[in-house]
């Protein structure tokens, strides 16, 4: 069975109280017990995390013995090299998801550290691009 690690990045704890107009009202736990359903489903091992520290989901990504990697990094998609070299250091295929469509958002967020390194970007979906990264993810390790 193939592992999938989530890890979702800072402020997503805060989802369903947090600019509902952009992430909506569902919370991460929500969105967690949708993916787990969803990974049953394809017949997938689901590991979700959730952190506010850089240095904590760079050590997640260095140490995880997952086979597959999606990650939303909050807003150290725009700024974090270091997550990046953790991702192309760790040779871990990864999508790259938002819940929000960044690039219809203000012009810092146009621009993606992670990106480069992803297979993918899945953005604007809502809870949806989560679990379309999952159906890809199932798709390409088959």
């Amino acid at each position: 069975m193939h592992k999938i690690l989530v890890i979702h990045g800072p402020n997503l704890n805060l989802l369903g109280r947090r600019e509902i107009e952009v992430y909506g009202i569902l919370t991460l736990d929500e969105i967690n017990k949708r993916l787990e359903v969803e990974a049953k489903e394809l017949g997938l091992e689901l590991e979700t995390v959730q952190s506010n520290h850089e240095g904590e989901i760079i050590e997640l990504i260095q140490k995880t013995t997952s086979d597959f990697l999606i990650i939303n990094p909050g807003a150290y998609t725009h700024t974090s090299i270091a997550i990046a070299d953790a991702i192309a250091g760790k040779a871990i295929p990864a999508i790259e998801v938002h819940l929000s469509n960044i690039y219809k958002r203000e012009e810092f967020r146009h621009k993606s550290m992670i990106a480069p390194v992803a297979i993918g970007q899945i953005s604007g979906f809502g809870q949806t691009s989560y679990l379309l990264a999952l159906k890809a993810a199932s798709i390409l390790l088959k």
